[in-house]
């Protein structure tokens, strides 16, 4: 197994990424798009912790008439974040883009939220449609940006700064199957014992150049309470980490189901504790169906490669951001924090 061009969620052709941020004067927050081809992408959805926000969830089950969406949003701004689907939303309806109601069509943009309000001082600069606008107007083709971005712009993993991140894999049939994380966990990406990353052992060859902390970073860390879950001192922690695995194989509903609950063992594997009652964990998964569906065993290789590729994007997210200061929060990145590490 080897990684994509870009080693991110694009490498999966016809899925488009967009970001747009604010920063400064009380704002630490942001929103991503993941627009699907124009005749949208079979999708499902999983959701694992307690505390979720999220949209059109329902509209994903296999149960339900609808089969395709034809965006993704993660955003910043809690519960209110969930408008800037709608900036969305409105764009696609005026390019004729969305399911077939008689009238016209109706697009279906599912959507999920971290919480990250008042991270930059002020909780009521969040996210609203002008926000889903302007990324999906962003959205590119290209390598995905990753670290404190879009949706990933005021994320905090454990005590740590968090982010967005991407990974890819190319399986031995030539499909494709990617993930795109915005990591923002109650819980730490890093091994209080080490402080090391959870996930990196899980990498690819030559993806992570990365060593062993030595003891200096590790004591700082501790005398400033970096390592282990919960924000250190932080109280009320709230969070929730969210992504999209995409594929250009052929999936009906059910299968992008399973395959976003197997997304979630990536999670576990990278991000410690997962799906808490603070969390609001969620992922999707979306198929472009350019290829045929998988028979069996490849299904099974795409399953394994799927929950790798939310571990290693968890550790692109943490490995990507950069340290902030604001009125609200002082957080280091995980580079700041263990210089020693990051070879």
């Amino acid at each position: 197994m080897r990684v994509g061009p870009t080693n991110s969620l694009t490498d999966v052709a016809g899925l488009r990424v967009g970001h747009h941020e604010r920063t400064g004067d009380g704002w630490l927050t942001g929103t991503t798009v993941v627009l699907a081809p124009p005749e949208g992408a079979v999708a499902g959805v999983d959701v694992r912790g307690g505390a979720p926000g999220t949209r059109d969830t329902d509209a994903l089950d296999p149960r339900n008439v609808v089969e395709r969406a034809h965006a993704v949003v993660l955003t910043g701004g809690s519960a209110y974040g969930l408008a800037s689907a709608c900036g969305v939303a409105d764009a696609l309806g005026d390019a004729g883009i969305g399911f077939p109601v008689g009238v016209g069509v109706v697009p279906i943009v599912p959507a999920a939220v971290i919480f990250d309000l008042g991270r930059g001082g002020d909780a009521r600069q969040r996210p609203g449609p002008d926000f889903g606008l302007a990324a999906y107007q962003n959205v590119s083709a290209d390598a995905v940006p990753m670290g404190c971005v879009g949706a990933g712009t005021g994320a905090v993993v454990g005590a740590l700064k968090g982010g967005v991140g991407s990974a890819s894999a190319r399986l031995s049939s030539g499909a494709t199957v990617a993930a795109m994380v915005v990591v923002n966990a109650v819980g730490s990406a890093v091994d209080a014992r080490t402080g090391e990353l959870y996930g990196a052992r899980f990498g690819l060859d030559g993806e992570f150049a990365l060593r062993k902390p030595d003891e200096n970073d590790l004591a700082a860390a501790r005398t400033r309470a970096e390592l282990g879950a919960h924000g250190g001192s932080r109280k009320a922690p709230l969070a929730t980490t969210i992504g999209v695995i995409g594929t250009d194989l052929t999936l009906t509903k059910a299968h992008c189901a399973k395959i976003a609950g197997i997304g979630h063992d990536g999670l576990a594997r990278a991000l410690r504790p997962v799906h808490t009652m603070v969390d609001g964990d969620t992922l999707f998964t979306l198929s472009t169906t350019a290829l045929p569906a998988p028979d069996p065993e490849r299904m099974y290789e795409l399953m394994e490669a799927a929950g790798d590729c939310v571990t290693r994007a968890v550790v692109h997210a943490v490995l990507a951001a950069t340290s902030v200061k604001t009125p609200a929060v002082d957080l280091r990145s995980y580079a700041d924090a263990f210089p020693s590490a990051v070879c």
